[in-house]
């Protein structure tokens, strides 16, 4: 039983031969996805001049909607 106690002691903990069992898993490296910065195939100056268009549009239409309704007058 103790005949080899010392040797046994000098020698590391885990098995010297490799186990699948005991393996940790290894994280694979995910390739990264290119991010586009393109929102609907525009660049930015382009998203701008439309999101300035559809302000206008907004305000063109609530202005005329309030004269309609009479809200709103010239005189």
């Amino acid at each position: 039983m103790f005949d080899n106690l010392r040797e046994s002691a000098a020698s590391s903990f885990y098995e010297e031969e490799q186990n699948d069992l005991y393996k940790e898993p290894v994280a694979k490296a995910v390739a990264k996805r290119r991010r586009n910065t393109r929102f609907l195939g525009m660049t930015g100056q382009q998203r701008f001049l439309v999101s300035l268009m559809l302000l206008f549009a907004v305000c063109i239409l609530g202005t005329l909607a309030m004269f309609v309704f009479q809200k709103m007058s010239l005189f």
